[in-house]
Formats: structure tokens, C-alpha cells, sequence
């Protein structure tokens, strides 16, 4: 039943690695986590509250799509950002990808950027995420999803919608 790419996308603080990581155990298929593709320069412009552009995202979009062409028979179930629609149209070579976009507002983001511990990503850099945000269009392949549902709600929803969905 699992399709072979799913990439769970929305800004910092909208659930992306708790929800990929049940999607994932849901549909049996291996789960990645997209902060760790990121290189250490990254991760060092984000420590010191500096947002990344297009031309430092290429390389980490790359490692994903990598990661996201070699998936095999059991798919993969991956967390990114995906921000942009250019950005997902370079994951996207990778084959068919299902993008689950997980919507949250802005006070919430910021609000569980501000409690998180333990990751390299400051609240700072909330308002970033958001101007650089690009819902994603009518003629992609994705599901919108309220990041504040409970998750059990939003797994139900996106399995019902994997179940009814071609690749």
C-alpha cells in the first residue's frame, strides 16, 4: 500500500518529524529525517539565525532527492521542508512524490520553535520560513493537513488518502 516517496513538508515547528516518523511506522516504509542531510554550513548559518537561500538549499535538496531515487520496493517517508515550489519540482526528479503539507499558523510555529530543545533551528528564524513559503498548487501531488489535528486524525486522513491516490 505504501507508495514509493512521501515527502512531509511545512515550516519549522509544524510536526514534520513526529508526523513522518508515524506515517512512516504506518505504512511500514523507512523514514528520513531531512535536517541531518543538511551540510555543516548549513547548520552553521541556521545556528547563528541566518535563514538559507535558494543556492545553499541546492545541496541538501540534492542529498534528499538521492535519497528519494534509491528508495527501492519499500518507498521512503522523508521530512523537508520543501518550501518552494522549485525546490519541490528538484525533489520531484527524484519520480512521483506524494508531499503531505502539514499547515500551522505562525504564532503556533513560533510558539513550539520557542520550546523545542535540542535543535539547531532558532525561533528567529520563523518569519523566514513563512516569507519563503509557497503553499503547495492545484497540480501538484499533495495533501493539506492542519498541523494542530490531533495526530491520529491526521494519519487516518493521509492513509484514507493513499489508499484512493495513483502514482
Amino acid at each position: 500500500m505504501s507508495p514509493a516517496r512521501i515527502v512531509v513538508m511545512g515550516v519549522s515547528g509544524c510536526g514534520k518529524t513526529t508526523f513522518g516518523k508515524a506515517l512512516a511506522e504506518a505504512v511500514g516504509t523507512p523514514f528520513l529525517e531531512g535536517d541531518d542531510c543538511h551540510p555543516p554550513e548549513n547548520v552553521a548559518r541556521m545556528v547563528k539565525g541566518q535563514p538559507l537561500d535558494d543556492e545553499s538549499r541546492k545541496g541538501w535538496l540534492a542529498v534528499i532527492r538521492a535519497h528519494l531515487e534509491n528508495t527501492g520496493q519499500d518507498g521512503l517517508v522523508v521530512s523537508c521542508s520543501a518550501l518552494k515550489r522549485i525546490y519541490r519540482d528538484q525533489l520531484r526528479e527524484a519520480g512521483s512524490v506524494l508531499f503531505v503539507y502539514l499547515k500551522i499558523d505562525y504564532d503556533e510555529a513560533l510558539r513550539r520553535v520557542s520550546a523545542r530543545k535540542g535543535h539547531y533551528m532558532p525561533a528567529s528564524l520563523v518569519e523566514s520560513q513563512f516569507n519563503t513559503l509557497e503553499p503547495p498548487s492545484q497540480d501538484e501531488l499533495f495533501i493539506e493537513l492542519d498541523a494542530c489535528a490531533p495526530l491520529a486524525k491526521n494519519l487516518k486522513k493521509t492513509v484514507d488518502f493513499l489508499s484512493h491516490v495513483a502514482f
